[in-house]
């Protein structure tokens, strides 16, 4: 049975931990409750830019300080940026905790925002990276076709106009309102001792509760599903069938993952086989599925040649439909279980994965269960439940089409077939 410890200091930060006998790593994670759905058209990756810059240097450490104490414990020390958190985090040996919290604190609350000219051009070289990247950049077409003009459609990364141009006040007017009391999560797991843990926290910070000066825009309606198409020399189209999902809320998410997992999410998926293995008309192909507050989104990815192209989307088209008729195949949803229980259970034997289901689920408010009481409520989903549930998220005509290929002509002619309907919306 998994085990936690949770508790709130004066200044509202929680610290939540997981003690785990038998091994001599603590993996420990800064959360905060902020990501790119929190930012303002004018401020579009000013979180992700905020990431980059706390390794820069904060109040008593220096860039080259910081680098040098996570090599000299042997530590990994990283960060990341979603749609609604950020993330400071590093997993060390477990006598080095005290040393690693106090730089990890200090970067993440007391950041000097130096050197921001050029960590602003490797930011705005990553944004170039990944418009050079189609399997990446269509991504963030279809996350546009999907939420439409709502904060969950922009990419994390940000916009080069904004990162060329943001200044350090407006970062730290960001920083300020964001890096605050409730907002802070210090998650910690591995051969650690709680009250220690909140000690270490709790000596570390003024203990007076600041209120978040960031207002969450809420997701109220979503757009009829739509087409997105940016033309490029590509020997492939980089295609990304899309729409709403659950949210992370939504007693379906056990159903939506054993879904997944059926359509594209494993080697022996619906499209993986159909595909891949059976026709040879792409190396990847894949669906995966995201969870926000309110509302979550799924999608299809796939790469292949013109030749193919009509092809894949009628093989998917009818595998979906096959689903949402309820026409499971012999095994397919025992094995789909087994294979999230046992992804799940291997996961648990990471320190780094413990912190981070904590981590994640006391900074969203998402219920914190045990590994028993999740394989009962993975057990409990039946066919009709997945059947459901694809009718509901897969069926074609619920889908929007984002791509990127040699010609907008022949792909909006294979979006005709499979849901004309996404047509009528061009995003």
């Amino acid at each position: 049975m998994l085990e936690h410890e949770l508790t709130a200091l004066r200044g509202g930060e929680r610290v939540v931990t997981e003690r785990i006998d038998g091994v001599r790593s603590v993996a420990l994670g800064l959360w905060i409750g902020t990501g790119s759905r929190d930012e303002t058209p004018s401020r579009a990756g000013v979180s992700h830019f905020i990431e980059h810059l706390l390794f820069k240097g904060s109040s008593r450490y220096s860039a080259q300080d910081i680098a040098e104490l996570f090599d000299g414990m042997g530590g990994e020390l990283n960060a990341s940026t979603s749609r609604e958190t950020t993330v400071v985090y590093t997993r060390v040996p477990d006598d080095h905790v005290e040393q690693a919290l106090d730089a990890m604190v200090d970067m993440v609350f007391s950041p000097t925002f130096t050197d921001v000219d050029s960590e602003r051009e490797v930011v705005l070289e990553e944004i170039a990276m990944v418009d050079d990247n189609p399997q990446d950049l269509v991504h963030d077409l279809a996350g546009e076709v999907v939420f439409g003009p709502h904060p969950l459609g922009r990419p994390v990364i940000g916009r080069a106009e904004v990162i060329a141009s943001i200044g350090v006040r407006a970062l730290r007017s960001f920083h300020g309102r964001a890096y605050v009391g409730e907002n802070v999560v210090l998650a910690a797991a591995g051969n650690v001792e709680h009250q220690h843990v909140v000690k270490l926290l709790a000596d570390r910070r003024s203990g007076v509760a600041l209120p978040l000066g960031l207002p969450r825009k809420p997701l109220h309606r979503l757009p009829a599903p739509g087409l997105c198409f940016q033309r490029k020399d590509t020997e492939q189209y980089h295609v990304v069938l899309a729409g709403p999902g659950v949210s992370r809320a939504d007693d379906r998410r056990y159903a939506a993952s054993l879904l997944d997992a059926i359509v594209g999410g494993s080697a022996s998926s619906r499209l993986f086989q159909e595909i891949r293995e059976k026709r040879g008309m792409a190396y990847s192909v894949y669906s995966y599925g995201s969870q926000y507050e309110e509302s979550g989104q799924v999608g299809i990815y796939l790469g292949t040649r013109e030749d193919n192209l009509a092809e894949c989307f009628e093989v998917t088209a009818a595998e979906l439909r096959d689903l949402g008729e309820g026409n499971l195949r012999p095994g397919e949803l025992e094995r789909a279980k087994e294979n999230l229980k046992g992804r799940l259970m291997l996961s648990l034997e990471s320190t780094s994965s413990r912190m981070t289901r904590l981590g994640r689920a006391v900074i969203t408010g998402t219920e914190l269960i045990t590994l028993e009481e999740t394989i009962e409520r993975v057990d409990a989903v039946t066919a009709d439940d997945v059947a459901a549930l694809a009718r509901e998220l897969f069926a074609p005509e619920a889908l929007s089409a984002a791509a990127i290929g040699p010609s907008e002509r022949r792909f909006r002619a294979t979006v005709e077939r499979f849901n004309p309907l996404a047509l009528a919306r061009a995003a």
